[in-house]
């Protein structure tokens, strides 16, 4: 069900005339940081004078968002969003014709955190950007080694760590791998997410030295039908 918020809106009609192929995922980004840089302030009409401004002006649209929707459409967007071991990922909008959907990732207390698929190395289905709306996290990215005969991940190497900040962008395809260690207290994320172009994802915890690959419930008809 398409938002009603004018920037939101905005930011879809300008994805939708991207190639949304793996290729141009570079011009996704550079389309969502630019929506986040002049879109949003226009829309907002304030002026944005660098990225530090970014999170606190996308936090005010999207929470516009939050407080217009009706019942109906409140109640499809929590229908639509779950709950991870380190976040809450709620689905902004999520149309069947659109080769893409937006997200809020709202992060839990450092605390409340468990171990699992959120924190290891782990890629996605999907190709995805993101902008940080407030805190700020710890992002790694890695380089991992697969066995030829199962495709688990048997090692992991560590190739870049960044403190990313509130305003920070970047992206990430299906193939990269990635973890987030940690986040600051009330960490907010906005992201625009593909459809996915994998079946499965693969995940490794360096502390067991143990692989995985994740098949989504929706995905799983098919074996279920068979097996049963």
């Amino acid at each position: 069900m398409s938002s009603a918020v004018p920037a939101l809106s905005q930011l879809a009609q300008r994805m939708r005339e991207i190639d949304l192929t793996q290729r141009r995922w570079a011009a996704v980004h550079a389309g969502v940081a630019s929506w986040a840089a002049t879109g949003v302030s226009q829309v907002d009409g304030s002026a944005l004078a660098d990225d530090r401004l970014r999170g606190p002006l996308l936090r005010s649209v999207l929470r516009r968002h939050l407080l217009d929707l009706d019942p109906g459409r409140a109640e499809a967007l929590v229908a639509r969003s779950r709950e991870t071991t380190t976040h809450f990922a709620w689905c902004l909008r999520d149309n069947a014709d659109e080769p893409f959907t937006f997200w809020l990732h709202e992060y839990k207390p450092p605390a409340d955190w468990r171990p699992g698929y959120a924190d290891s190395v782990h890629n996605h289905r999907y190709h995805f950007c993101t902008v940080i709306l407030r805190g700020g996290y710890r992002h790694e990215r890695y380089r991992t080694t697969t066995d030829p005969d199962t495709g688990l991940i048997t090692a992991a190497a560590l190739t870049r760590r960044t403190e990313c900040r509130a305003g920070d962008s970047g992206v990430l395809m299906a193939e990269e791998f990635h973890r987030i260690p940690h986040a600051d207290e009330g960490t907010m994320t906005f992201l625009v997410k593909s459809r996915p172009v994998t079946r499965s994802s693969l995940s490794y915890d360096p502390a067991t030295g143990t692989g995985h690959r994740h098949v989504p419930v929706e995905a799983r008809l098919e074996e279920l039908t068979r097996r049963i």
